[in-house]
């Protein structure tokens, strides 16, 4: 290659969104010096992979994601970081065709990726760094890219905190990303300002534990209140622990015109000697009381929730007191997801030294498809709701629809998906935030545009 031409990198994220902000991130320092972001077809000559740990199966994904990748680009060096990397660099380190393996921490530094395109291929095994826990100082800023980067987006990333003190016992975040830390505020602002002039509609703020945040004197409500200054249709806030949706969040939200009226709120079990062995700081009692007081309080909050199935010692009385206290709650959607036993963790301990009994996998995988339906039903419950009413939607996406016309999608304040048809010819809808009739409550609503 040219000596004088751009050096290229893609990027490929796997897990949260935390991890979509800081893949940009770093993306965006090359881009600094001087590299250039790769189309979908060209041949990088670095390609970042930011990995997930949260389950076994993550892990898996993320090796057959390498692995396929050293296949497809055979001449491209491959670098792996994230929280799989950081935990497990050695398993990485064994996969033929990674060039280098960086920790959370060693990830923002844009020379050791240029190091390695700059050095010859490893002749033995791959550049691996990667601290220890006790090495996680710094809440590295991350946000995703000016839109311009990569063609139209309506929806951005923005870090405000990394790491957790919450210490839940079946969780590797501390050994991952260590204690909780923030980003200050006025990065926080500065990159949200950013965001908003380049075009992005919808802000997402993100972090391990994105209630936890606390810079200085500044706290979580401080800075959602600086947030609402910056000009931006919406802004959205992505997980919140339980323990944090407290009343003054709430009148907080039901009073703003950009914070939607939309939370994440993790469960996790709807048992509560389940929740007191995974180490949550709630019970059941007050969880549902935080999510009525929201659900009153905020004109058509939505409010999702996790919940797992199959922790260690969970029998089947603990099970049906999770169906029957998840079947009272006005739940708009539910993920459920089957416990992974990750090593390291207290959980991990309890089950090694026959504290915690193992649930068998078919019993844990009935239980998730009983939750599942019930996910699926107070999910089309809430969705028809909607039926006959107005809402306004942050259009994103279009496909053919045939007959001359476009499919366009996208996702109301309360992150319910809508679609509309609308002709070929007309102008497109991307980015722009419009009052839709809804018409059908299918697996998605269907929309009919009012102007």
């Amino acid at each position: 290659m040219d000596a004088t031409e751009k050096k290229t990198v893609s990027g490929v994220t796997l897990g949260c969104k935390l991890n979509y902000a800081e893949t940009a991130s770093i993306l965006q320092s090359l881009v600094e010096r001087g590299w250039r972001i790769a189309g979908p077809q060209e041949q990088p000559d670095l390609i970042v992979v930011h990995s997930c740990a949260v389950t076994k199966q993550a892990e898996q994904k993320c090796r057959q994601k390498i692995r396929g990748l050293v296949r497809r680009h055979p001449d491209s060096r491959v670098v792996v970081t994230g929280c799989y990397a950081q935990l497990s660099p050695g398993l990485i380190a064994d996969i033929e065709g990674v060039d280098a393996v960086l920790g959370n921490d060693e990830k923002f530094d844009s020379s050791s990726y240029m190091g390695v395109v700059a050095a010859p291929p490893p002749a033995g095994k791959p550049v691996v760094c990667v601290s220890d826990e006790g090495g996680f100082l710094t809440a590295h800023r991350a946000c995703s890219l000016p839109s311009g980067s990569e063609g139209e987006r309506t929806r951005a990333f923005l870090k405000l905190q990394d790491g957790c003190d919450y210490g839940c016992a079946y969780c590797t975040i501390p050994l991952a990303r260590g204690r909780s830390r923030s980003v200050p505020p006025e990065v926080v602002l500065q990159q949200a300002q950013m965001l908003a002039d380049s075009g992005y509609r919808e802000i997402v703020l993100t972090g391990v534990n994105t209630g936890d945040y606390r810079s200085g004197t500044t706290g979580f409500l401080e800075l959602l209140r600086m947030l609402e200054d910056i000009d931006v249709p919406r802004i959205r806030i992505s997980s919140l622990e339980p323990d944090i949706l407290t009343d003054e969040l709430v009148a907080l939200v039901a009073a703003s015109r950009t914070i939607v009226p939309h939370f994440h709120l993790p469960l996790q079990n709807g048992s509560d000697r389940i929740l007191g062995a995974m180490r949550r700081r709630y019970r059941t009692a007050d969880y549902r009381e935080r999510l009525l007081g929201a659900v009153d309080a905020i004109e058509d909050c939505a409010v999702g929730a996790d919940v797992m199935v199959g922790y260690p010692g969970e029998t089947d009385d603990d099970f049906g007191d999770t169906v029957r206290f998840i079947e009272g709650l006005p739940l708009a959607y539910l993920h459920v997801f089957s416990c992974s036993v990750r090593p390291g963790t207290v959980l991990a301990r309890e089950v090694s030294c026959g504290e915690r009994l193992a649930v068998a996998p078919q019993v844990a995988s009935g239980r998730s498809a009983i939750l599942k339906e019930i996910g699926e039903r107070k999910a089309a419950e809430f969705r028809l709701r909607y039926l006959g009413r107005r809402c306004r939607v942050l259009f994103e996406e279009c496909r053919q629809a045939g007959n001359g016309t476009l499919r366009w999608s996208g996702y109301s304040r309360n992150y319910l998906p809508v679609w509309v048809d609308i002709p070929a010819d007309e102008r497109s809808l991307s980015g722009r935030e419009l009052p839709v009739a809804i018409v059908g409550a299918g697996l998605q609503l269907e929309g009919r545009l009012l102007s």
